[in-house]
């Protein structure tokens, strides 16, 4: 029998989100637990996805994107893009 394993998004794109997410949240003075309440979610959830330590689902990005008045694809796009800056 084939050991199957699980996929996994990229270092780079669970960075981005996890940073993207605690950038968002902390510009508009929420906290981890006030976030994790307005998404239905555990603090300790929005902890480990803030610590890029989660495979958040497509159902999970777009509840913590709307509860930060966001679209999916902004919580996914890199800052330095986001403000029209090119990455190194």
């Amino acid at each position: 029998m084939t050991t199957r394993r699980l996929r996994k998004p990229s270092n780079c794109l669970t960075s981005v989100l996890a940073t993207n997410i605690r950038e968002f949240r902390k510009s508009k003075n929420i906290s981890q637990e006030k976030l994790a309440e307005m998404c239905g979610l555990h603090r300790t959830y929005i902890g480990s996805v803030e610590r890029g330590e989660r495979n958040v689902t497509l159902g999970t990005l777009e509840i913590l994107a709307s509860a930060l008045g966001l679209s999916v694809p902004e919580l996914l796009t890199h800052p330095r893009k986001r403000h029209g800056k090119q990455t190194p």
